[in-house]
């Protein structure tokens, strides 16, 4: 019920480029509308909203910019830490 839109991306399944944050935002929403826990909801999207203010980008995000991507498991670490 709360997958992404873009799925489980099975064809880049294990190398690392997948970007998480739309299935952490997922998270967030079963939290806020399936159990009703608006404040730890909030956290996650405050944090997601942290990391990328603090420039961090997976390769799908980084487009011409310059910044150097992260892989999945950075990008998810990142969000974890920022979790209030």
């Amino acid at each position: 019920m709360y997958e992404p839109i873009h799925g489980s991306a099975p064809d880049i399944a294990g190398k690392g480029i997948a970007n998480p944050i739309a299935t952490i935002l997922s998270a967030a929403m079963m939290l806020r509308y399936s159990f009703d826990l608006e404040e730890e909801a909030v956290c996650i999207e405050k944090a997601v909203d942290q990391v990328l203010n603090d420039g961090w980008r997976t390769a799908d995000l980084v487009g011409n910019s310059g910044i150097t991507p992260i892989n999945t498991a950075q990008m998810t670490e990142k969000i974890l830490a920022a979790i209030c």
